[in-house]
């Protein structure tokens, strides 16, 4: 076992969302390049799992501050 990171983690610019197994607190987070891209993402995992949809992040800094449950069929 090593020692964990202490660096914050820079996000690439684009779009982002979290994939979790249903009922559980941590996912992984997938990045996609345009907005299209991340909505066929979501359209894919959101009968299986619990999708967040993240936002867009620009230098490093997201632009919209609070995540979005999606809920399926929406």
């Amino acid at each position: 076992m090593g020692r964990p990171p202490t660096r914050p983690i820079k996000f690439r610019d684009g779009f982002y969302i979290e994939i979790r197994n249903k009922g559980k607190n941590t996912g992984i987070k997938l990045h996609r390049d345009t907005k299209e891209q991340m909505m066929r993402t979501v359209k894919e995992y959101e009968q299986t799992k619990d999708v967040i949809i993240l936002g867009e992040s620009i230098n490093g800094k997201w632009v919209n501050k609070t995540p979005i449950h999606h809920v399926p069929g929406s």
